[in-house]
């Protein structure tokens, strides 16, 4: 069961989310003046931002304390993330293709899993989706 996070437990990931966003603009900056960089540079910047959103995200569904289930979720999404950030810091590996392959893999099976509502526990909220029963509980009224 989702819980709602005082300030304190919000923090870490919080403090995570903001390095990772300032590392995007690290990394747009890169696209606006790739010159100023150092060479190979964009394989790093591409990568951080990955890696840390994959941590902040295990970080912030710790402190949740979800159920199993939705652990093995987010540590599927994770991974996803992981794996593409593996093809970024290694572009030129002969496996950059498959760790991209599989990222593509589990984020398509995250997608997947959040339409058919996998794991039943997954609160819809979390996806910006709200839920309101039917009227008269799903019973049709003859006019």
């Amino acid at each position: 069961m989702y819980i709602r996070l005082d300030r304190a437990h919000r923090a870490l990931p919080v403090i995570l989310g903001v390095i990772t966003l300032a590392s995007v603009v690290v990394l747009l900056a890169w696209d606006a003046f790739p010159r100023l960089f150092p060479a190979r540079a964009h394989d790093v910047l591409g990568a951080f931002p990955l890696a840390m959103i994959a941590l902040a995200y295990l970080v912030y569904q710790s402190a949740h304390r979800p159920a199993r289930l939705e652990v093995v979720k987010a540590i599927l999404l994770a991974v996803a993330f992981l794996f593409w950030a593996a093809n970024q810091f290694w572009p030129d590996l002969n496996q950059a293709t498959l760790f991209n392959d599989i990222a593509i893999g589990l984020f398509v099976l995250d997608m997947f899993l959040v339409m058919v509502g996998w794991p039943a526990t997954s609160p819809d909220e979390s996806f910006a989706e709200t839920y309101e029963a039917p009227p008269n509980n799903g019973e049709i009224r003859a006019r």
